[in-house]
Formats: C-alpha cells, sequence, structure tokens
C-alpha cells in the first residue's frame, strides 16, 4: 500500500518506464494546477484594477518563480532527511514547535479555503441576498428547495462527500483533469467575450500602471493585491502527499513547474481580458459581473450561466483536494501515535464528515469571504508559500543549501515579512475607515 500523508517513511524510490514517468506527471499535474488555481482565478482580474497590466505581470511571475524555489527548498530538504510531511520536515528543522506551527497555518487555509468555495457555490446556485440572485433563482424563481442552505446541504452530501471519501490523492486525478478543464472554459469563454466586445467597441483601454496620488497611503494600497496573488499559488500544503505517490522528486519537481507555467498562464489571461471585458467595474469576485442583473456586458444569458456553472463545478472538485491535506493534518496533530489515517475507516469518515458539517456550518454563518482571503493570504497562505521553506534553507541541518540558496531564502522570508505587514495595516486600515481594497 502506498503511504498517505502522515506517515513518517522515506520517499518511495520507483523504477517507471518513460511512459510510465509521463504518466506519472501528467497525473500529478491535473492536481497540483487544480489545488493552484481553486477560488483564486476569480480574484485576478482584481488585482490588474488595483496594480495596472504591467505590475500585475510582473508581480505574477515573480510570485510564480518564487514559490518554484520554495517547492525545491520542500523537495530537496525532504529528500535528505527521513520526514515524508511539511510537518514532519518542519519538526526535524525547528522540533514540535515547528510542526504545530504549520500545522495550525495548514489548518487556517485549509479550512478557510473550504469555507469560500461553499460560500461562492452558495452565491452561483442560490445568490447573495439582496446583492445578486443565483442561477436555480433566475430559472425557476425563489423557492424553499433552491434557498441557499437546503442547495449547499445537497451538494454536500450528495457530490461533495462521495469525492472526499477517496483515500489516496493520486485517485483524484481524474476530477482534477475536469476541473483543470473547466477551469480553462472559464477562460477561454472570457476571453471569447472579450474579443466580442472588443469588436463591437464595448472595451476600456486597461491601465498598464497603477493610479497613485502621491500620498503614502496610496502607494501602500498597493499591497492588497500582493496576498492575492500569493493565495491564489499556494498549494505547498499538498506537495507532499502528492509526491510521496509519484515516488521520485525529480517527477514532481518536474509536474510543480508545468503547473506553474500553465496556471500563471491562465491566471493573466483571465485577468487581462476580464478587466478588458469590465473594466473599472470589475468585482472583487468577477462571477458577480457574470450576474444578469449586474453585468454591464451584452452577452447572452446562456454564457452567463454557463461561465457561473462551469467555475461552481470546478471548485466543487477542487474542494476534496485541500480537505485531503486538512484531514491529514488534523489527523497527524490529534492523533499522531495512531496507525494511518487511511486503515482506520471509523477515524478516517469521522474526520471527513466532522470536516464537511464544519465547513457547511461556517459557509451559512459567514455572508463575505473577502476579509477571510486577504488575511489569509497574508498570515498562513505566506508562511505555507515563503516563511517556512525559506527558514528550512537557512536552518540546513543536513548542510545541503547553497550560497545561492541561502541568499534566496532570506529575501524570501524579509519580502513576505514586509508585504504581509504591509498588507495587513492596509486591511485594518480599511475595515476601519470603511473603505475597500
Amino acid at each position: 500500500m502506498s503511504p498517505v500523508i502522515g506517515a513518517d517513511v522515506p520517499l518511495l524510490q520507483r523504477r517507471d518506464t518513460p511512459t510510465e514517468r509521463r504518466l506519472l506527471i501528467c497525473r500529478a499535474v491535473f492536481n497540483v494546477s487544480t489545488t493552484i488555481v481553486g477560488a483564486g482565478i476569480m480574484s485576478i482580474p482584481a488585482t490588474l484594477k488595483v496594480l495596472g497590466v504591467i505590475p500585475a505581470f510582473v508581480l505574477t511571475v515573480i510570485v510564480a518563480v518564487l514559490v518554484d524555489v520554495s517547492v525545491d527548498f520542500l523537495l530537496r530538504f525532504t529528500h535528505a532527511g527521513s520526514a515524508s510531511t511539511y510537518a514532519g520536515l518542519m519538526k526535524e528543522n525547528f522540533g514540535k514547535i515547528g510542526s504545530v506551527a504549520l500545522q495550525i497555518c495548514i489548518l487556517i487555509t485549509n479550512l478557510g479555503c473550504l469555507i469560500m468555495y461553499l460560500i461562492i457555490i452558495g452565491d452561483v446556485l442560490c445568490g447573495n441576498g439582496s446583492e445578486h440572485m443565483g442561477i436555480l433563482q433566475e430559472w425557476f424563481g425563489i423557492h424553499w428547495w433552491n434557498s441557499r442552505a437546503f442547495s449547499i446541504f445537497l451538494v454536500v452530501i450528495f457530490v461533495m462527500l462521495p469525492l472526499v471519501c477517496y483515500r489516496r490523492v493520486e485517485s483524484l486525478w481524474w476530477s482534477s483533469a475536469i476541473a483543470v478543464l473547466l477551469a480553462v472554459v472559464f477562460v477561454g469563454i472570457c476571453i471569447g467575450m472579450a474579443i466580442y466586445a472588443l469588436v463591437k467597441g464595448k472595451t476600456e483601454t486597461p491601465r498598464m500602471l497603477p493610479e497613485l496620488d502621491g500620498s503614502a497611503s496610496s502607494f501602500i494600497q498597493l499591497f492588497t493585491a500582493v496576498p492575492v496573488i500569493v493565495s491564489a499559488f499556494t498549494f505547498h500544503f499538498n506537495v507532499h502527499p502528492i509526491g510521496i505517490e509519484l515516488g521520485k522528486p525529480s517527477t514532481m519537481a518536474t509536474a510543480v513547474k508545468i503547473s506553474l507555467v500553465l496556471c500563471a498562464g491562465l491566471y493573466f489571461m483571465i485577468g487581462i481580458f476580464g478587466y478588458l471585458l469590465f473594466g473599472e467595474s470589475i468585482n472583487a469576485d468577477i462571477l458577480v459581473n457574470f450576474d444578469q442583473s449586474s453585468s454591464s456586458s451584452a452577452v447572452s444569458a446562456l454564457l452567463n450561466d454557463v461561465v457561473r456553472l462551469s467555475y461552481a463545478v470546478h471548485l466543487v472538485l477542487v474542494f476534496p483536494l485541500l480537505n485531503y491535506s486538512l484531514r491529514a493534518t488534523i489527523d497527524e496533530l490529534l492523533f499522531p501515535k495512531k496507525p494511518d489515517l487511511a486503515t482506520d475507516k471509523i477515524r478516517f469518515v469521522s474526520l471527513s464528515v466532522f470536516l464537511l458539517a464544519l465547513s457547511y456550518v461556517a459557509a451559512m454563518l459567514i455572508p463575505s469571504i473577502w476579509y477571510i482571503f486577504q488575511f489569509m493570504g497574508s498570515t498562513s497562505a505566506v508562511c505555507l508559500a515563503f516563511i517556512f521553506p525559506g527558514a528550512i534553507a537557512l536552518r540546513d541541518i543536513h548542510g545541503i543549501s547553497t550560497k545561492k540558496d541561502k541568499i534566496i531564502a532570506t529575501i524570501m522570508i524579509v519580502q513576505a515579512i514586509i508585504t504581509s505587514c504591509l498588507a495587513i495595516y492596509t486591511n485594518v486600515y480599511n475595515l476601519f475607515s470603511g473603505t475597500t481594497s
């Protein structure tokens, strides 16, 4: 049986044929890409409105490159030691405090994402109160059976519960492939709509650079976009469960590079064409712009519905991947001496049902995702993506870090701390002043 996250065994070494290796890389690309894209794709266009096209492109490339470096740190130091999980790697380098800090960050990031996914799915299907109507309400009118609470409950029970019951992350590659395809469809439709609007002369010229009024506050405001892009590229909690089932670190490294290029391309395409389509009226959640009651574009109701439905289904298929690492992290934190989670049916099912129930209840109680999203991007996500991997490289208990590694790790940590502090300050200021980023 293949080891799962939580098992403290060395990475497997496989002897694969070239065809088998390509198949493994392909499956890993689907899983990694699905974990990366998640809900990040819907907020990327709004970052172009804040930063302008050129800075947004540069920042996306920089974050993608730094993420690739940080994943390389994780893979190299995992392979050099005996740990097989991110938490185990932190414990190996920083003791129990390090592993607990990592597990808390994963809990915050993944649980926050799962809650956000359910909120967004609810917005698509059932609307968000008086702000906009959902697809089911537009099609059938407002009834008890298409209420937000009942509709999400049905999705959780009949769609998500079967998906989260897979015990090996590799088994989710097919749902990940569909999720990536749906993300491509979502981007493709947006591109087609933007080109049509461009031909009809109904687009606005995107700003290449941000608008600054010369004040320090307007400059600091730019940093609110950084957590969004960082969150959009954070998938480090799934590096080990996906990498373990691949066996060779080089295979995982290749899959990560392909996934980062693919996702960065998708992000920038949806950013530029979404911004081109909706201009300065673009919302933090681009799906709101596709609502028939709020969209200012001359697109058909059918395209609006296809865009929203494809994205909602995409999130449904991303959900089990984040749930997988969250469930394993909780099990590792609460039951460190128990047998592997996949071998204990009662514990496995109990944790799965508990997380689904918790996510559902929280999604019903929390009306908006944005302060949560920004908070994660400037705290737990930035720790997972940059601070912890950089600290591991600087700690260098195996003596494998080069001088270049340590310089990059230092830069990674410093820039992460500075931008996070500025983003937190700006978000708190906006919250109490009643403004939005």
